[in-house]
C-alpha cells in the first residue's frame, strides 16, 4: 500500500495498520476525563480516610483533661464540655465530617489542638524539609538503580552482577529505620563524621549562601543515605531483570551485528526499553519514599513531617493528623500523575 492516504501497512496478513495518520495518535477526550474522574475519586477516598483514621485510634485530643495525673487535668466537667464544644468534638461524626470538608473547600486545614497553631502554618514549616529528603532520595536512588541495573544485566553472572545483587538485596531486606539507626551509630557516634540530628547547625551564622547550602547537605547526608539505599535496591532489581529480557531480542542482535559500541547498546537500545517498567517502579517508590522518610526523620530528629506526625499521634491531635496525612497523600498522588503523563511522551501507544 502506498503513502497517498497517510497510512503504512502492517505485517503481511495482519489486517491492521501501524499508523492511521494524525487522528489515530490523538488521545480521546474520554480518556482524559476518565483519568480526571479516577484521580478525583481517589482524592475523595483519601480525604475521607484521613478524617476517619485519627478517630479510629484509641483516645481523643482532650483525653489529658480527664486524666488526674496529667498537668492539664480539668476538674470541672462543664469546662471540659466547653473545650470539646469549642473544637467541635461534641458534634456527631457526620457533622464533624461536613465541617472538615467545608474547611478544605475554603483552604483551611484547621487549628492544631496540641500546638495551638494553624495546621497550614505548621505544615508549611516542615514540608520543605521532607520534600528535600524524599525528592533527593528518589532522584539519587533512581539514578543508582538504573545505572547499576543495566550494568549488572550486561555482566549477568559475573562478579559485578553477583556483588550488586547481594549488597542491594541485603539493603532491601533491612527496614529503613534500622538502616538509619545503623548509620547514626556508625557514622555519627562511633565515627563522628556527620551530625547526629537536625537539618542545620543551631544558631549558626553563615558567611555565604554556599556555606548555608553545604551545612544543609552535611546534615542531610546520613538520612539521605539511609532512605536512598533501600529505594535503590528495589529499582535495581526491576531494571536488571527487565534489561536481561531485552538482551536477546532481535533488535539487540541486529544492533550488535552492525558493530555498535557496547555503551550505546546498553544505555540507548536496552535502556530505552527499560524506561516504562522503570517509571512504574518510580511511581510505587514515591509512596515508599514518603513512608520511609517519616521513620528516618524520627531517628535523626530531622525537622520534617515525620516528627510533626509523631507529636500529633502522641497528642491525638485530629486536625494536625488530618492535615499532615492529606498533604503527604497529595504529594504521592501528584507524583503518580506526573509519571502517568510521562508515559504518553515515552510510549505514544499509551496515549491512544
Amino acid at each position: 500500500m502506498g503513502d497517498d492516504d497517510g497510512r503504512q501497512a502492517g505485517p503481511a496478513g495482519s489486517g491492521r495498520t501501524l499508523n492511521a495518520g494524525p487522528a489515530a495518535t490523538r488521545r480521546p477526550w474520554s480518556r482524559y476525563l476518565g483519568t480526571v474522574a479516577l484521580y478525583g475519586l481517589t482524592l475523595w477516598a483519601v480525604v475521607t480516610l484521613v478524617f476517619l483514621l485519627p478517630r479510629l485510634m484509641p483516645g481523643d485530643p482532650l483525653q489529658s483533661l480527664d486524666n488526674p495525673d496529667s498537668g492539664s487535668f480539668v476538674y470541672d466537667p462543664q469546662i471540659r464540655a466547653k473545650v470539646a464544644a469549642y473544637y467541635g468534638l461534641d458534634l456527631p461524626l457526620i457533622s464533624q465530617y461536613q465541617a472538615y470538608l467545608w474547611g478544605l473547600v475554603r483552604g483551611d486545614l484547621g487549628w492544631s489542638i496540641s500546638q495551638n497553631s494553624p495546621v497550614g502554618t505548621l505544615i508549611a514549616q516542615r514540608l520543605p524539609w521532607t520534600l528535600l529528603l524524599t525528592g533527593s532520595a528518589l532522584v539519587l536512588s533512581s539514578v543508582i538503580g538504573f545505572v547499576a541495573g543495566l550494568s549488572a544485566a550486561w555482566r549477568r553472572g559475573g562478579p559485578v552482577d553477583r556483588i550488586l545483587i547481594v549488597l542491594l538485596s541485603a539493603a532491601r531486606s533491612i527496614p529503613q529505620y534500622a538502616l538509619a539507626s545503623m548509620f547514626l551509630v556508625g557514622f555519627a557516634v562511633l565515627l563522628p563524621l556527620f551530625p547526629m540530628a537536625g537539618a542545620q547547625t543551631p544558631f549558626a551564622r553563615y558567611p555565604s549562601t554556599v556555606a548555608s547550602v553545604f551545612d544543609v547537605l552535611y546534615h542531610l547526608a546520613l538520612p539521605l543515605a539511609a532512605l536512598t539505599l533501600g529505594l535503590a535496591a528495589h529499582t535495581f532489581l526491576i531494571v536488571r531483570n527487565t534489561a536481561i529480557s531485552t538482551l536477546g531480542e532481535d533488535y539487540m542482535l541486529l544492533a550488535r551485528a552492525k558493530g555498535l559500541p557496547p555503551r550505546l547498546l546498553r544505555y540507548r537500545h536496552s535502556g530505552r526499553n527499560v524506561l516504562l517498567p522503570f517509571l512504574t517502579a518510580l511511581a510505587v517508590q514515591a509512596g515508599f519514599a514518603v513512608g520511609g522518610s517519616l521513620f528516618v526523620e524520627t531517628v535523626f530528629a530531622y525537622p520534617g513531617m515525620g516528627s510533626l506526625i509523631d507529636d500529633a499521634v502522641t497528642a491525638r491531635d485530629y486536625p494536625l493528623l488530618q492535615g499532615t496525612f492529606l498533604v503527604l497523600a497529595l504529594v504521592v498522588l501528584l507524583a503518580n500523575l506526573v509519571v502517568e503523563l510521562a508515559y504518553s511522551s515515552i510510549d505514544p501507544r499509551v496515549a491512544r
